[in-house]
């Protein structure tokens, strides 16, 4: 993993919106629709091209493919792990029903707010994993996209066993954590074979955080037993894999709703940074929590780590400006060294297919005050000015 030796270094989280066609394959398969394949598998290799041409002119310097080959950051497991068969059960409702903040808030997140999703699929077998002819794809368009091209490193992220744990119900396993580790174990072979293609692995791991927010009667002793096993069950599934190959990503979601009950990071922060990861990715500016950056005056990050605080958010629909993204990049800098500071953003910017939270051009415009935010700082952090 590269580190900001000469300039800050900037990346981004992962996700980003995906042109309309391929969005409608998306929806025509999620119907039972019939999809020319051959044709969507040229169009998918294009496109990751064209998205990694645009990362590149945009001045990001750590790319990956867009996640364009994903219907979502973590329901493409639906199609990658075995033991797992169609929920027939009923639909669960939103992961923000029941929340404190739907609590805090509940005119804001009523029905309209609060949309029943599927359960997707449920557990009845020994879990294993099934996805590395779909994995091999994602791989090779990026690297294809990376041929000729001159990014300094490329990632790709990958979902986190707590999240597909989350996302998926057990009705097969004896307990919660034999089934965790279960997913940890079949997540391993998708985590070492993006290593073993040259790429760096970046865990996607946002339950680490919101199952705070869902669960409304947890006291923060309970939270944190909870995530050290989710932690546990991780390093489980990273432990063939050199930390420097693995960028770990937190965050809270793309919720644009009011969030007052976001979990503090000086209550976690010990637990993430004891993840075998190289890199930590994590929310730092939106407004509940940019003045985080002060935990980093306590906290100690281990010799050889860096940081990725997010410098520019998917919360806010404001393009932040160049001189405040350098602003939050010295701040980190100040703290734990240039060299350990990579520039990033809050959360990906399209978690899931048609997602249209942020528009594209908003996105777009966002990278460019990332980029100029990092040349500014770097101008300060190594000539002085």
């Amino acid at each position: 993993m590269k580190r900001s030796t000469e300039r800050i270094l900037t990346t981004h989280v992962g996700s980003l919106p995906r042109p309309a066609d391929l969005l409608d394959v998306v929806q025509a398969r999620e119907q039972g629709k019939r999809v020319d394949e051959k044709a969507h598998a040229a169009r998918l290799r294009a496109a990751v091209a064209d998205i990694v041409r645009k990362q590149i002119e945009l001045g990001i310097d750590i790319v990956d493919d867009g996640e364009f080959g994903k219907p979502s950051f973590v329901s493409y497991v639906n199609e990658r792990l075995g033991g797992f068969e169609v929920d027939t059960e009923m639909p669960r409702p939103s992961p923000w029903a029941g929340s404190r903040e739907a609590k805090s808030f509940p005119e804001f997140y009523g029905q309209g707010q609060l949309a029943a999703r599927p359960n997707h699929m449920v557990c009845t077998a020994p879990i294993t994993y099934r996805g590395l002819a779909q994995l091999k794809i994602d791989i090779d368009n990026l690297k294809a996209a990376l041929d000729g091209a001159k990014p300094e490193e490329a990632f790709m992220p990958a979902i986190s066993p707590a999240s597909v744990a989350d996302w998926q119900r057990n009705a097969y396993y004896k307990s919660d954590e034999e089934y965790l580790f279960a997913i940890a174990d079949a997540l391993r072979e998708e985590y070492e074979a993006i290593v073993n293609a040259g790429l760096l692995l970046q865990v996607d791991d946002p339950h680490l955080v919101t199952y705070w927010i869902k669960e409304p009667d947890l006291t923060l002793e309970q939270f944190r037993k909870w995530a050290q096993l989710r932690v546990e069950a991780l390093n489980h599934a990273l432990r063939n894999i050199a930390p420097e190959k693995v960028r770990h990503h937190t965050c809270y979601g793309i919720n644009m709703g009011p969030r007052v009950h976001d979990l503090e990071l000086k209550h976690v922060v010990d637990l993430i940074l004891n993840i075998r990861a190289g890199a930590y990715s994590f929310e730092a500016a939106n407004p509940r929590h940019e003045h985080e950056w002060k935990v980093w005056e306590s906290a100690k990050l281990p010799a050889g780590k860096a940081l990725i605080p997010g410098v520019i958010s998917h919360s806010t629909v404001l393009v932040e400006h160049p001189e405040l993204v350098a602003e939050r990049i010295c701040r980190y800098a100040k703290l734990v060294g240039r060299e350990n500071v990579i520039a990033g953003s809050d959360c990906g910017f399209a978690t899931f297919a048609g997602s249209k939270e942020v528009h594209p051009s908003i996105v777009w415009a966002k990278f460019k005050s990332l980029t100029e935010g990092a040349r500014l700082a770097s101008r300060q952090l190594w000539n002085g000015r």
